[in-house]
Order: C-alpha cells, then sequence, then structure tokens
C-alpha cells in the first residue's frame, strides 16, 4: 500500500467526547454562554482534534511550500519566475512576510522546495523534496504526471511527519511560487463550474491585457483535458502545482497525526481542496484563516462550506494568513484552560427559572 493509501486509511472522526467535555467546560466559564462566539466553537473543535477536552497550541509551525509553474511562459503574471527563488532565500533570512507575522505568533516557518527551478544548498529551515523543476505548461499538456502527482501527496506527508516529530501541535500552511495563482483558479473552476472570468484575479497585478490573457489560458487549459472534479488526483496532474499537491499532502498527513491545520489564502485552498476529493474527513481538520481579496477563493470556501476566521483584505500568500489563525486558535485554546468556571471564582450563574442560580 502506498504512503498516500496509509495516511488517508490514519485519518479519524474528531472524538465527540472530547468535543463534548470541553463544550461542556465552555458553558461552566465566567461568561454568559456563546459570548466568545467563534473562540467558544474553534476551542470545541481543537478538543476533537486532539482528541482531548484540553487542547494545548504551543508548538507551532508553517509550511511554506514553493514550486514553479510551466504555464508562466503564457504571460500569466507580472513577475519573472526567477522572483519564486529570490523570494524563497529571502525567506530563510527570515526577510518575507509569513516571517514576520510568525515571529509575532511564535511559529517556526519551514521552507520546502516542492518544486522551484533551481538547486538550494541545504540550509536551516529547508526541507528539499522537489519532486521536479517546475511544472509542465498546463496549456500544452497535463500540469504533471498522475505520478508526480502522487510524490507531490506523499513529499508534502513526509513533510509533516518530519516537524512533527520535533514538536507540533498545529500546521499553517503557505507556499511561494510565481504563477501559481493559474492553477489555482483553474481547479476553483473545475470544482465549482464557476465560469473562468468569475474566477480570475489580478494575481500580483496583472494590467487588462493580461488578465484577458490569463483567462484565455485557463479557459483552454480546462477545456483541454476537461479534468475530473471529483478525482483529486486527475485534478492536480493536469491543472495543478507541486506546491498546491504539498499542501493538499501536508493537511492529510497532519490530520492522519490528530494536528489541526491553519489553512491560508488562494493557493492553500486549492491544496485543501485537493486534500478534500482524496479524503473528505480531512475537512474537519482544516481551519481557514482568512478570506484573500482573490475572487476564485470565496468561491472554494463556498464548495468546502468553509467559514474563515478572518477578512482583511490580504492576498499575499506565504502563509501569513495562516500566522495569524494560529494566534486565534491559540487564544481559543487558552480560554478553555485558563478562564475561571462559575464555581472555582465563586461567581454567580445564570437564574434558572424560580429565580436559583445554575449549580444551586
Amino acid at each position: 500500500m502506498r504512503k498516500l493509501d496509509q495516511t488517508i486509511a490514519k485519518i479519524q472522526p474528531l472524538c465527540t467526547r472530547s468535543m463534548e467535555e470541553a463544550r461542556r467546560r465552555q458553558n461552566s466559564l465566567t461568561k454568559p454562554k456563546g459570548s466568545l462566539g467563534r473562540l467558544e466553537e474553534l476551542s470545541v473543535i481543537l478538543a476533537g482534534i486532539q482528541r482531548t477536552p484540553s487542547p494545548v497550541i504551543r508548538d507551532k509551525v508553517i509550511l511554506t511550500m514553493a514550486g514553479d509553474h510551466g504555464v508562466v511562459d503564457e504571460g500569466v503574471t507580472l513577475y519573472p519566475r526567477e522572483v519564486t527563488v529570490q523570494q524563497v532565500l529571502n525567506f530563510l533570512r527570515g526577510g518575507g512576510g509569513v516571517n514576520v507575522l510568525a515571529r509575532h505568533v511564535g511559529a517556526r516557518v519551514v521552507l520546502v522546495d516542492m518544486g522551484v527551478a533551481h538547486d538550494f544548498e541545504p540550509a536551516e529551515g529547508l526541507q528539499i523534496r522537489k519532486v521536479a523543476k517546475g511544472t509542465a505548461n498546463m496549456l500544452r499538456g497535463p500540469a504533471m504526471t498522475r505520478e508526480q502527482a502522487v510524490r507531490s501527496l506523499e513529499e508534502g506527508i513526509a513533510a509533516v511527519e518530519e516537524e512533527a516529530a520535533k514538536g507540533m501541535d498545529i500546521l499553517g500552511t503557505g507556499e511561494m511560487g510565481i504563477g501559481n495563482t493559474t492553477p489555482s483558479t483553474a481547479i476553483a473552476c473545475a470544482v465549482t463550474g464557476v465560469p473562468v472570468p468569475l474566477a480570475t484575479g489580478r494575481g500580483a497585478g496583472l494590467t487588462d491585457e493580461g488578465m484577458k490573457r490569463k483567462i484565455a489560458v485557463i479557459e483552454q487549459a480546462l477545456e483541454f483535458h476537461k479534468p475530473d472534479p471529483k478525482d483529486g488526483l486527475d485534478l492536480l496532474s493536469r491543472v495543478g502545482g507541486f506546491e498546491i499537491g504539498g499542501i493538499a499532502g501536508a493537511i492529510l498527513g497532519a490530520a492522519s497525526l490528530g494536528i489541526p491545520v491553519a489553512v491560508d489564502g488562494y493557493i492553500s485552498t486549492a491544496g485543501a481542496v485537493i486534500a478534500y476529493l482524496l479524503c473528505p474527513e480531512a475537512k474537519k481538520y482544516m481551519i481557514c484563516s482568512h478570506k484573500s481579496v482573490e475572487v476564485g477563493h470565496e468561491h472554494m470556501l463556498r464548495f468546502l462550506d468553509a467559514d474563515p476566521l478572518l477578512d482583511l483584505d490580504m492576498r499575499l500568500g506565504e502563509g501569513t494568513g495562516a500566522a495569524l489563525a494560529i494566534s486565534i486558535a491559540e487564544a481559543s485554546a487558552k480560554i478553555l484552560a485558563e478562564m475561571a468556571t462559575f464555581e472555582s471564582a465563586g461567581v454567580s450563574g445564570p437564574l434558572e427559572p424560580g429565580g436559583r442560580t445554575d449549580g444551586e
């Protein structure tokens, strides 16, 4: 049995007993029931994922997957592909937006070379798991072979396993790859049926002429490949990216280990869609961090029936939104663990019918 199938087989439903106990404790804390809104529900979900009524968020990791894309040759992006290499080196020096926000929330950033068109020297904070030096041009043929798609997923799983061995209570996903909004939009349109013009954004700032070209490329690629929207491997291999496969694998790997996943923005959500298609149960382990400005993101969030925690008009990627979501997840766990109950604080609970306080 291949590693991908073994990993999927390990993904369990959330622990209902832990969730019930966590919910009971939330309802006994010194506050009106439900007054902390989604923080309360998030803590209950964390309890179910970690299979304990007292979830802990201490060791935080953001995996930023990097890969290049052959479709860049079609003029679908404003920046040259060399920027992928330059930005990975910037991240390794600690100078990226994801590095700043990761330091802010106390997370470590690990770069994963899934398919950059460059040979990196070994470095601290870098995993080299290159499937190939960039995908093929999806307008001319499949972005990758089915075997490469499986490998990208399994390398994503292995990346999580390597970092989990060092300690990981929550995973944040991130990415770097010039041109990667094009495959992400293709995935979004394939699974939702939304017309390409209604799901295509400007990425890193395309001109009007560039937008027309990008829309045409995605439409032609989808018409050429006709990917199966219910087959995650078919979709990934025909119009995906190595970093998208790596993110999907990382989500599956984390879920198999009982680790919650803060999913970043547009490209990370494309990976989340692939993971969901391969294993619907994995969706319960996902915390969608924010709603990106990229218009296709909203369609994918609807497809996943996901309600993001934040809406800050962000579209940087890298794992920046995931870092902020990790902070919120940690806050929710601390509320559950550290806030006093009515009983322990000697505070009167809400009145029951007849004037008695709850618990009398």
